[in-house]
């Protein structure tokens, strides 16, 4: 089967390889909107790259106030007068999440890339590159790339049936190194939230392969290897990635109010929730991330509770 090219017989691995490295190293302001189910954001963004240093600036342009500034590895939230507007639901967890800026050794086994062709994104040359899922335990991507620098310009989230999960999109954009300090500045009045973003301990030991404490997976789908661990309360959490989708499994000690259980979905995002009793106590496994709501539930039905996560939540 011939390997079609496009823009100066570049492969879809080529340009695959140069998406992460665009991402963060290419100097550019826009708007851009982003679909997940029937939740619609516009945004305003500034981007650059400049000695080294990658500083963002994002506005929301919809739902109320509210704006986050990046200056390498620290990040500001200002959260929205209204309270309402949750950001970590904004940023699309397809073209800034960390997956997309990683590099994707791992993607030609689990999914088949290939050039679709050409298009126009946004006033810009784009190609169009397509990855297509191996087996039914993850979704499938198209990837609109600008031909000059890779920028992502463009991406789809669906399901083997063609579904479109979720959709990001810029609706204007220009490329330029011509971007000043204070596109950067913070503007929004409000609630103020700063962290850093994930990286070595301080002692610079920090292992990339979290431990389960407490608990074990019986299974989960081939290629998701653990990845850095959100923080989970009193529970325990691990994260998983593929290289590109990544999904969360949490098991903490369930409180007297009793969850829902069941699989939701929003977008290309399922949460799947389950009560697990061990010990004569209960436990909430609850796991989140980009995953087909049957996978999901497969994975937080292979969950085992440990004795000493038992004998641990029993303590005074």
């Amino acid at each position: 089967m011939p390997v079609y090219t496009f823009a100066g017989d570049k492969t879809a691995a080529d340009w695959l390889e140069q998406l992460g490295p665009a991402l963060n190293m290419t100097s550019y302001r826009g708007v851009f909107v982003y679909a997940r189910g029937a939740n619609v954001h516009s945004m305003q963004i500034a981007h650059r790259y400049h000695n080294g240093i990658v500083e963002e600036r994002l506005v929301l342009q919809d739902g109320g106030t509210g704006e986050i500034v990046r200056r390498d590895m620290n990040v500001v939230c200002v959260l929205p007068e209204q309270g309402k507007v949750q950001l970590d639901q904004i940023i699309p967890s397809g073209p800034f999440a960390e997956a997309f800026t990683n590099q994707l050794i791992p993607v030609n086994r689990w999914y088949t890339a290939e050039l679709k062709g050409e298009d126009r994104v946004a006033g810009y040359e784009v190609v169009t590159v397509a990855l297509t899922a191996n087996d039914q335990h993850r979704y499938s991507h198209s990837l609109w790339l600008e031909k000059t620098t890779g920028l992502l310009v463009k991406s789809h989230v669906r399901t083997s049936k063609g579904e479109v999960l979720e959709h990001f999109q810029f609706t204007s954009l220009e490329i330029t190194e011509d971007i000043s300090d204070s596109e950067f500045e913070i503007r929004s009045k409000g609630r103020e939230i700063s962290r850093t973003l994930g990286g070595p301990s301080p002692e610079g030991s920090a292992s990339k392969v979290p431990r389960m404490h407490g608990w074990h997976l019986g299974w989960r789908p081939e290629g998701f290897e653990p990845a850095a661990a959100p923080g989970s309360g009193k529970g325990q959490a691990v994260a998983f990635s593929d290289g590109l989708a990544a999904f969360s499994v949490f098991v903490e000690p369930a409180g007297r109010i009793s969850m829902p259980t069941g699989a939701s979905r929003i977008g290309a995002t399922t949460v799947y929730m389950r009560q697990l009793e061990s010990g004569n106590k209960m436990f909430l496994v609850t796991v989140v991330g980009e995953l087909p709501p049957a996978s999901a539930r497969q994975v937080a039905e292979s969950v085992r509770i440990d004795e000493t996560f038992v004998l641990g939540v029993t303590k005074p």
